[in-house]
């Protein structure tokens, strides 16, 4: 005896439906998560003065910091490298000052942490007003 059933010639199909479904939850996934990037801007109109300019400029101490890690106050060199004796030399330049300006004038080599000491010093010594020198790469105005 045969159970088997003969089967037909039947040419096997792909069925799409499927396909299709996918795709479209696809592209609507990606609709949905894409961020369109936008620019925005502010169109400020900045407020002008005619104020002259202060005629009086507060004191400044220049504190240099060489590549190697020397330092100068006012253009004179410094032979400590200790934050707590470079806080007594920045005190002994201000003179009475109060709060003068302390200027870095360091080096692009210089290490980071020659920088950080006389930030540290200038904590210290209690002077709060502190810039940084740069030079500028735009050529000089006549």
């Amino acid at each position: 005896m045969n159970f088997r059933r003969k089967r037909g010639t039947e040419e096997p199909e792909i069925n799409l439906i499927p396909f299709i479904d996918v795709l479209l939850v696809i592209l609507i996934f990606l609709m949905v998560t894409t961020t369109y990037s936008r620019f925005a801007e502010l169109q400020i109109t900045l407020p002008t003065a005619d104020a002259e300019k202060a005629v009086e400029r507060p004191r400044q101490i220049h504190v240099g910091v060489t590549p190697d890690g020397h330092y100068a106050i006012d253009r004179t060199a410094v032979r400590t490298q200790d934050p707590d004796a470079l806080a007594a030399e920045i005190k002994r330049a201000a003179g009475d000052n109060a709060d003068p300006v302390i200027v870095v004038d360091a080096d692009a080599a210089s290490s980071h942490q020659s920088v950080i000491n006389v930030l540290e010093a200038a904590r210290i010594a209690g002077f709060s007003r502190l810039t940084f020198a740069t030079q500028s790469t735009a050529p000089a105005r006549r």
